[in-house]
């Protein structure tokens, strides 16, 4: 993870910047130089604001919450300060092609911009602050009895109870989402507030022009990439619909229409394997493994399975992780406080200061994240001698892409190669269509989820979804 953050106030950034005459065009010297000193105050604070955030999420309280409150607010002060000088250097005549993107970046790279106004940035970091820690702190119920986001996450792969799924998603979408809303539509008002006098529609369209191709073009590509694997998809949906019909019944999965969220296997129905033994076909479906087992069978650990990850890495010629990856990550699930459990990847120096932060449980999923996880530290690695703007992906999309990549590399042989799987259990051809099965059951699964996840967000910034439709 990497912020685009700096915690100067605007003002001095401003001040900072290569002193323009007044009603003269910058050069393209001027511009360099402002590119220049940007950066180097960004990669400052990034370096400080990391840390911040870091706490934040590994302990959160209400002191940890004003610290990222008053970080966020300084981050995105300056932030929004080099966006709208950049604009200006922009205009130089004679601009050579980095400089010209790196200033483009410095417009865009704002993922929650505030208005200039007083008050404004404050206001926005702390609603962003709040709704992070209610996500963090949230839980549902399992039988009445109160559960943390990530153990339902775990439950609800395994559980086959309709009523219990129903109770699980319910009771955590309303304890953590609905609490939400207001805050939620306050923040989009002042992000969009934000992005206008950055000279954008809305926070959205900020967001698309990341992908260097017209705001429009991108959601137009989206939608023609989309309708090209609909047609796959359809016939996913189709035939899980029909297994859960069948284990079920009518009155719990019909046999048309919508699949029933709850039932697949995951919290916000976005990855289905949970649920590939209710699918799988007959003969074919029997792929003679399941990893969490595996893992169960031979006593593994989060840390084994953490070193598992490392080891991939390793056997392509790639140095191990850092002794401090080891003894700053969160592994685990504290007992004694409040974190975020979602998985994610960070390099907290933008050098080698590379963690992960994980709730960790012995299961195919969390192996499977962990690899994900460890691919983004690896880029993270990979790009950190560069300059700071370029400390990132090509755009938002594309760390996922590495991360998801390389996921997909966790075969039957690779399994066989680490000392889990037996050689004598690969499964044969005949067992094709399984394992591909079980692969889209989680990756063509995930498409239609990330593309309304987008364009709900979009809608909702643009004004075409009103908060009274926020679900």
């Amino acid at each position: 993870m990497k912020t685009l953050v700096s915690a100067l106030a605007l003002s001095l950034a401003l001040a900072a910047a290569p002193a323009v005459a007044q009603n003269t065009a910058p050069s393209a010297a001027d511009a360099k130089a402002f590119v220049a000193d940007a950066e180097a105050k960004l990669l400052a604070q990034s370096n400080r604001a990391a840390k911040v955030y870091w706490i934040n999420q590994t302990y959160i309280t209400d002191d940890t919450d004003a610290l990222a409150a008053q970080q966020g607010e300084e981050d995105t002060k300056l932030a929004v300060g080099l966006a709208l000088a950049a604009a200006k250097y922009d205009a130089a005549v004679g601009l050579d092609a980095e400089t010209k993107r790196k200033l483009l970046m410095l417009r865009t790279g704002i993922v929650l911009p505030a208005p200039t106004r007083d008050g404004a940035a404050a206001e926005l970091a702390t609603i962003a602050t709040k709704l992070g820690s209610i996500y963090g702190k949230g839980k549902g119920t399992l039988r009445g009895q109160p559960m943390s986001g990530s153990d339902i996450e775990a439950e609800m792969g395994t559980n086959r109870n309709p009523a219990e799924l129903s109770e699980m998603w319910a009771s955590w979408h309303d304890n953590v989402g609905k609490p939400m809303k207001a805050d939620y539509a306050r923040l989009v008002t002042i992000a969009n507030e934000g992005a206008r006098e950055l000279g954008f529609a809305d926070t959205g369209a900020l967001w698309r022009s990341n992908y260097d191709m017209p705001v429009e073009q991108f959601g137009q590509t989206m939608d023609q990439l989309w309708l090209d694997v609909k047609p796959l998809y359809d016939e996913l949906h189709t035939f899980v619909r029909r297994k859960l019909n069948e284990k079920y019944g009518d009155a719990v999965q019909p046999k048309t229409g919508a699949i029933r969220a709850d039932l697949l296997g995951n919290m916000w129905a976005q990855e289905w394997g949970g649920i590939y033994d209710i699918v799988a076909p007959p003969g074919a479906g029997d792929i003679g493994y399941d990893i969490g087992e595996l893992l169960t069978a031979q006593g593994k650990t989060p840390m084994d399975m953490v070193k598992y990850g490392e080891g991939f890495f390793t056997s392509l010629g790639l140095a191990p992780l850092p002794d401090t990856f080891w003894t700053r990550s969160q592994f685990l699930k504290p007992a004694d406080r409040e974190v975020i459990c979602h998985a994610s990847a960070w390099n907290l120096d933008n050098k080698d200061d590379l963690r992960i932060k994980m709730c960790i449980k012995v299961n195919t999923d969390d192996f499977i994240t962990i690899h994900h996880e460890l691919g983004h530290n690896y880029y993270q690695r990979a790009y950190n001698d560069k300059s700071f703007l370029y400390l990132n992906g090509a755009n938002d999309g594309f760390h996922e892409a590495i991360g998801d990549m390389l996921a997909l590399s966790i075969t039957p042989d690779y399994l066989v190669q680490i000392g889990l799987l037996d050689p004598a259990k690969v499964p044969g051809a005949d067992k094709d269509t399984g394992l591909l099965l079980r692969q889209a059951m989680d990756k063509v699964a995930f498409l239609p989820f990330g593309l309304l996840v987008d364009k709900w967000r979009w809608g909702v910034f643009s004004g075409t979804i009103k908060p009274e439709g926020y679900s």
